[in-house]
């Protein structure tokens, strides 16, 4: 450990091993530690008997019951989130060859909550005729929308009708298709996935190609645009750290992180664990290391719940996995949506016969547990719930002045777009390259890596 790196990364959650495989690929020096003694930190994956141990104190409560199953054909996500199929994260894990050590599966559906029924989000012209979300003239304007958005394409003007999509706000863009507040809701919030309303006056560019994206995906993988690797989320922070590895990466388990020492400028000079230094240029750490400091501020709280249940979800087409969002507008006095994620044994992340069924949501009120009943209600009967709420903290600073770069915690949506955002730009403002990308992610290109 004594000895000089170009970088030092602190946690081995997904965005820190995706950072620390892609630094060791371009030649950086890399020494990768964790406090924990495994893998993945707020992104891991853990059996039965670790799910019971985390929440439950009592000794005599920690031992799963027998009808459950074996306990090793448990890898449950703590923070479970989908990968958008053709996005930026599938581009990675192809340009870096990460998906060689991987297995992938289609995500059964994807489905949005409205007037107390679930309902398959629309993603082409046809299936907006066909659509049971809105009335008969309003499904006509969204097939007009759909087939617009389409059609796009930033580098023709032409296809541009007739506005500019770099100040156009989106507001004004639904308001030229005439999309009424209901078909606006689902649109941004299960299409375009937006975690709040602040995108529409913002410039319809970005949520256009958002759209884009859902929709090709879908298209090239099925039912929905996302897919889950088989045996949990803990596979991605492994597979990207054996990636590390091999280009000279450093990895330390198990290691407590004592002090972080700066120079006399402020900058970073590198972290002391018991008597030992390691120097860096910079450091990258995910937001529990900076706890108590100026450099991380909480910005809210993500309660989630954690069930095991022995069926499908009802209106799901008996799917083994698919995401649920329910937009705000369609619960009293919320402000932000609610998510609900689905995957089973059919993805070996359960005994057979079994879901595992996640609801997350901002906390907005001090009864945190009775925000997520709307989403609790649509799994039906469920067999174990383990709750938690944990803390969201962001940095208050972008790294420039110090070297030291942190990540955000993870959100309380069920997908990982608002993350995948982070990494090349941490890997920019680090580096001043841009990240490697494969450029498009085909599902033959995935599945067939060598």
């Amino acid at each position: 450990m004594d000895t000089d790196y170009d970088c030092i990364v602190l946690g081995t959650g997904l965005k820190e091993c995706i950072l620390s495989g892609v630094l060791s690929v371009t030649d950086h020096k890399v020494l990768h530690m964790d406090r924990n003694n495994y893998y993945g930190a707020e992104s891991a994956s853990l059996n039965l008997e670790q799910l019971y141990a985390k929440f439950h104190t009592d000794e005599k409560d920690q031992k799963p019951p027998t009808e459950f199953g074996r306990t090793r054909d448990y890898n449950v996500d703590l923070c479970p989130k989908f990968i958008m199929a053709c996005g930026d994260l599938v581009k990675i894990l192809l340009s870096t060859k990460v998906t060689r050590y991987l297995e992938f599966k289609s995500v059964g559906g994807s489905y949005v909550f409205k007037d107390n029924k679930i309902h398959k989000v629309p993603s082409t012209p046809a299936e907006a005729l066909a659509s049971p979300l809105m009335g008969f003239f309003q499904k006509r304007h969204f097939k007009n929308f759909l087939t617009y958005v389409s059609e796009f394409d930033q580098s023709d003007q032409k296809t541009w009708g007739g506005i500019n999509p770099a100040k156009l706000t989106t507001r004004e863009l639904f308001s030229n298709h005439s999309l009424d507040d209901n078909t606006i809701s689902f649109t941004g919030h299960a299409l375009a996935l937006h975690p709040d309303d602040s995108y529409l006056d913002q410039p319809c560019l970005d949520t256009i190609e958002r759209i884009q994206l859902y929709a090709y995906s879908v298209n090239r993988y099925g039912n929905s645009p996302y897919i889950y690797p088989m045996w949990g989320l803990g596979g991605l922070p492994e597979g990207f750290s054996r990636l590390s590895a091999v280009y000279g990466g450093v990895y330390m388990l198990n290691k407590p992180i004592d002090e972080i020492l700066y120079n006399d400028d402020g900058t970073v000079m590198g972290v002391k664990s018991g008597t030992e230094v390691a120097r860096c240029k910079r450091l990258l750490a995910d937001p529990s290391y900076f706890l108590n400091t100026d450099k991380v501020q909480k910005v809210g709280q993500v309660a989630r719940a954690i069930c095991i249940l022995s069926h499908p979800i009802t209106d799901t087409n008996n799917a083994d996995s698919c995401q649920i969002i329910i937009p705000y507008k369609q619960i009293n006095e919320r402000k932000s949506d609610i998510y609900v994620s689905v995957v089973s044994y059919h993805h070996q992340v359960a005994a057979e016969g079994k879901w595992i069924a996640t609801v997350s949501a901002n906390v907005e009120t001090n009864d945190p547990h009775k925000e997520l009943i709307p989403g609790l209600k649509l799994l039906g009967k469920i067999d174990k719930e383990f709750f938690y709420v944990t803390d969201v903290y962001e940095p208050t600073g972008d790294g420039s002045k110090d070297n030291v770069f942190i990540t955000k915690s993870y959100d309380s949506t069920s997908h990982f777009e608002s993350a995948t955002a982070e990494i090349p730009m941490l890997f920019k403002a680090m580096t001043g390259k841009d990240i490697e990308m494969a450029k498009t992610a085909d599902p033959e290109d995935l599945q067939n890596q060598e």
